[in-house]
């Protein structure tokens, strides 16, 4: 199983909304970290989204969740804290 690093889930996780009630039940929900794990999956290797392995989950549910979390800013927010741990330890040249 191809999972998320350590480091990497630690700085994502606390940006990921919070999941929606589900009054009238239904399917548990996908844990967020092996969706990740098919995002950026999809991400490095360039595959269709029904490409992805199983292993981390349905090629639907990782685009709706990537959809959600283009929505809600969790890619842009990410992006500016490497920046800025980035700045901290080895400067950027702004």
């Amino acid at each position: 199983f191809r999972t998320v690093p350590e480091r990497l889930w630690r700085d994502v996780a606390p940006l990921l909304p919070v999941e929606p009630p589900k009054p009238r039940g239904g399917r548990p929900r996908v844990d967020d970290r092996r969706v990740l794990g098919g995002i950026l999956y999809r991400l490095r290797t360039g595959c269709q989204w029904r490409a992805i392995p199983r292993e981390f989950a349905s090629g639907p549910t990782c685009h709706r969740r990537f959809q959600e979390w283009v929505a809600a800013g969790v890619f842009t927010r990410a992006f500016v804290g490497a920046l800025k741990r980035y700045d901290r330890r080895r400067g950027i040249a702004w």
